[in-house]
């Protein structure tokens, strides 16, 4: 198959050069029917490739027809409208079809047509056009779908025993969907609960996401992008885990949502980090390993921008790397499925000569790189998991000596972070103590610590300059703030500090009788309160029982819950199965997308190299 695919690639670009073109005369009559002089061309291109003139003519037809079946189709949707889409079908059908349809409908009945025409279970298969996912609420044309365009099918099968009870199959397919759909749902939940969660919770209790650099330290960034970084980076995790399982069709899905999230982050973050790179590489090699390259128009500029990336992030001649790590040793798998991804590229495009030279590449890393059993066994012997052995024989050229001493003084230098991470997170905490037991919210310590770098005297200072910090989540109804019944002592109090009566009433029901709160703010802004703190006597009546409960003051941990709703136990057990679920795909070693086995680059390697007849290294 691929060889047949790199001749006819190879018989377009002669066609290409020559000019010459198939559907119109003298190669295509006005039947449609090939012409005479295709068989000067069978000839002619026979010999120039080296290939008998059976499969050149065969190819040569299949070339024609396909031109003069797109010229037809083109001619057509201006007339009419009907647009041409092509339908690459799942690996076990392994073939292109023709789909015509009008553009105005919707994803779910392109979806259903597909589905009845190829015997596939609509509920069992998710497209991908554009490579994104299709709504299927929406239009084909709202979704950008255009004539020509290039139509995916995944289908989500089931487990071989599973798929073997023909009774149970429409069932076990709809429940299949409705799991993958769940789950893509919990994805989402837990990582925007993840990405909202601030640094200074306790780590203990409550888990959240960190974003290291490669050393391990954390980094500082930006609210906002952080969110949308979080999210790539957790989608891409998500990805990456189900591609190990080798489950490609699942996967590709959240490999694009994380594309389209690493989208939204500024150029300058994703200077810094590799993460985009390697990406680029999962989203190609999991259309190659679906057998749908063809499907992926932009493959080639895809490694492209992988491999701009890495050469920022690592230095042109991995200089960064080399100062950062001590080595490259262990980044070289990327560059080798990098090179390996780029040559069947050009395989495919009928560039044998830049394909022997990526795919060749491709080889000489895979011998520098691979491991020997019996050196991961002793280090194995040492208490060193395998992936720490892997990668640390690849980062010193195979010495099992100098490999156990990296991972010990990795593993120190591992601990030590840790501590100091601890430490700053334990220091943090005080300071929210602290702020607290002033009077202030916990938000409104963790809003100011985070907006003064940590300075506790210029969060105090922040928390009074930005007075809407001081109003609890749940009390934006000023209505019922008025309502509030202020004690006398706590008026006596303050008009004994010296405020007048008036301001210590309108403070102690802002603070809902918070004598502290009232008396500072107060002090802080001349004995009135700032005008984002008055209250207006206009508005709806209050409604009966509208102060805070303890559960709903709670819910600033789950920021994606909606405002006002009551946090009930099943929603609460909802968000922890969702976050410990997005916990369950992150890799405890932070390089475990390094750590590749190489067993099937290997075999393709073996299997490119005998396509393009050079010596194996």
């Amino acid at each position: 198959m691929a060889q047949k695919k790199y001749l006819i690639a190879k018989l377009t670009s002669c066609l290409r050069e020559d000019k010459i073109q198939l559907w119109k005369p003298p190669y295509t009559n006005e039947k449609k029917e090939a012409g005479k002089e295709m068989k000067e061309l069978v000839q002619k291109y026979s010999s120039k490739l080296n290939i008998n003139e059976t499969d050149a003519e065969n190819m040569l037809e299949e070339i024609r027809c396909k031109a003069v079946e797109r010229g037809t189709g083109n001619e057509n949707f201006k007339v009419t409208g009907i647009a041409r889409l092509d339908i690459y079908l799942p690996r076990r059908k392994s073939r292109k079809v023709p789909l015509e349809t009008n553009l105005f409908i919707t994803g779910k009945e392109l979806r259903s047509q597909i589905a009845q025409e190829h015997a596939l279970k609509e509920n069992s298969i998710k497209i991908i056009i554009n490579k994104k996912q299709l709504d299927l609420g929406k239009t084909l044309e709202d979704q950008g779908v255009t004539h020509n365009a290039k139509v995916m099918v995944l289908q989500l099968e089931q487990s071989d025993e599973e798929t073997k009870r023909k009774v149970q199959e429409e069932e076990l397919q709809c429940k299949k969907e409705k799991e993958i759909n769940d789950k893509m749902q919990r994805t989402r939940k837990g990582l925007e609960i993840l990405a909202e969660r601030e640094e200074n919770l306790d780590p203990g209790s409550v888990p959240y996401l960190d974003i290291a650099n490669q050393t391990g330290r954390s980094i500082e960034i930006p609210p906002q992008a952080k969110k949308a970084l979080v999210l790539a980076m957790g989608y891409h995790e998500k990805g990456r885990a189900l591609m190990k399982k080798k489950e490609y069709e699942i996967a590709l899905p959240y490999l694009l949502d994380a594309d389209k999230h690493f989208c939204e982050c500024s150029t300058e973050l994703l200077n810094t980090v590799d993460n985009y790179a390697v990406l680029q590489l999962d989203i190609v090699w999991c259309y190659f390993r679906l057998e749908q390259l063809d499907c992926l128009d932009d493959a080639e500029k895809k490694l492209s921008t992988a491999h701009r990336c890495f050469q920022r992030c690592y230095g042109e001649n991995h200089e960064r790397l080399i100062d950062i790590k001590g080595s490259y040793g262990r980044e070289k798998v990327l560059f080798l499925r990098l090179y390996l991804l780029q040559g069947i590229g050009h395989y495919h495009s009928g560039r044998e000569k830049e394909a022997a030279e990526y795919i060749q590449k491709a080889s000489r890393l895979y011998e520098e790189l691979s491991i020997d059993p019996d050196k991961v066994d002793r280090l194995s012997l040492l208490g060193f998991s395998e992936q720490e052995a892997r990668l640390a024989l690849r980062a010193c050229h195979g010495d099992v000596e100098h490999a156990a001493n990296l991972i010990t003084n990795r593993r120190e230098e591992k601990a030590q972070i840790r501590r100091e991470e601890r430490a700053k997170r334990r220091k943090r905490l005080e300071d929210i103590n602290t702020l607290k037991s002033m009077g202030y919210s916990e938000r409104a310590a963790q809003v100011a610590l985070q907006n003064t770098h940590g300075n506790l005297d210029q969060a105090f200072k922040f928390i009074l300059d930005n007075p809407e910090l001081l109003l609890e989540d749940d009390y934006d109804d000023r209505v019922a703030m008025d309502q509030f019944q202020v004690s006398q002592e706590s008026i006596d109090q303050l008009m004994y500090m010296g405020f007048s009566r008036e301001s210590a009433e309108q403070a102690l029901k802002v603070f809902k009788g918070n004598v502290h709160l009232a008396s500072q703010t107060l002090a802080h802004y001349g004995g009135v309160l700032p005008a984002s703190l008055q209250l207006s006597s206009e508005g709806s009546s209050p409604s009966e029982g509208s102060s805070p409960s303890e559960e709903s003051a709670s819910s600033k941990d789950s920021p994606t819950e909606s405002a006002g709703s009551s946090s009930l136990p099943t929603d609460e057990d909802m968000e922890t199965d969702a976050v410990k679920e997005i916990l369950e795909d992150i890799p405890e070693h932070e390089e475990d997308y390094l750590d590749l086995t190489l067993e099937e680059e290997e075999q393709i390697i073996h299997e490119y190299l005998s396509y393009i007849q050079v010596p194996q290294h």
